[in-house]
């Protein structure tokens, strides 16, 4: 629901927080606006979150589901360009990876490269379908599970028992051209990893039209948010994995700097900065400092009080 109703940090309304002294505070844009301006957005760094007050949107109708389309430079290149023109009640993540076993897909399927793509509109059932068909013009799909449902319905029950090991890396483009989608199905097909994908999620719309400066994310004019990432089974193949992806995202990079905070690891410093450019990162420090001095909530993407002045 990003393009139409924005990041979940853009409707958050106040929390409760218990911070580093034990002090149970109620933050909001009117009281201690500077720590309500940090958590939405810098995650774990100033306290507990015991509560959270929402706005609330009523979704009547909505459709969605999952679309598999086979993946050609032209598909991967016309499927973002249909996400960008798409309405902003419309929005994607296309995975694009070789096709792994499902049982409505027929046996022959499996290991093809595809566009496995989730797909959520925020409106009636017609109009639904009217932004879904550009979509579906760009070759036959092999799954078409888009249709109305209650908006939970796209969130299926997880496997618990399922821990794969995978090595990742998240960073922004500006555009996926044919040249570029030609790259990304040449470079998942440079692997064996048991999965590999790069995911493709068109930014825009509500999120895009809230400052810059008004929370502690700052990527609000990047285009598409973008992850490659592969499996790896132990130590045997880690090396390779990480020079596969290492290479993947060379390969990839544009001149967008930044990179999403939610999707970092146990990353470096700078990495780190990537994610709270320029000023961000000195006003985040800064309450760090004042709200957490002795840096108590340190096991997380963590930033430093140390680094404040």
């Amino acid at each position: 629901m990003v393009r139409k109703h924005g990041l979940t940090i853009d409707n958050l309304l106040a929390a409760e927080i218990v911070t580093a002294d034990g002090s149970v505070l109620t933050v909001d844009q009117a009281d201690e606006p500077d720590l309500f301006w940090a958590i939405r957005g810098g995650g774990g760094n100033f306290g507990v979150a015991t509560r959270f007050k929402f706005k609330l949107t009523p979704m009547d109708s909505f459709v969605g589901g999952m679309l598999i389309l086979p993946a050609t430079a032209d598909v991967v290149a016309g499927f973002m360009a249909a996400a960008a023109e798409a309405p902003e009640e419309l929005s994607t993540i296309a995975n694009v990876m070789p096709c792994p076993p499902m049982p409505f897909l027929p046996e022959d399927i499996v290991g093809k490269m595809v566009v496995l793509a989730l797909m959520g509109f925020c409106g009636d059932a017609q109009a639904g379908e009217r932004a879904m068909a550009p979509f579906r013009a760009l070759a036959q799909p092999l799954a078409d599970f888009v249709k109305q449902m209650p908006y939970p319905d796209m969130y299926q029950e997880e496997d618990d028992s399922y821990h794969p090991k995978a090595l990742d890396y998240t960073f922004f483009m500006d555009r996926v051209d044919q040249a570029t989608a030609q790259t990304v199905i040449d470079r998942l097909e440079a692997s064996d990893a048991p999965l590999r994908a790069v995911q493709l999620r068109a930014l825009g719309g509500a999120m895009s039209r809230v400052p810059v400066e008004a929370t502690a994310f700052a990527h609000r004019n990047c285009r598409i948010l973008a992850v490659a990432v592969n499996f790896f089974e132990g130590e045997d193949d880690f090396a390779q994995r990480r020079a596969w992806l290492n290479e993947t995202v060379e390969a990839l990079r544009q001149d967008v700097p930044g990179a999403y905070v939610n999707f970092l690891r146990d990353e470096s410093e700078e990495r780190l900065r990537s994610a709270y450019p320029g000023a961000t990162w000195d006003r985040l420090a800064g309450i760090k400092a004042r709200f957490d001095p002795d840096n108590v909530f340190r096991l997380n993407t963590n930033i430093s009080p140390q680094a404040a002045g």
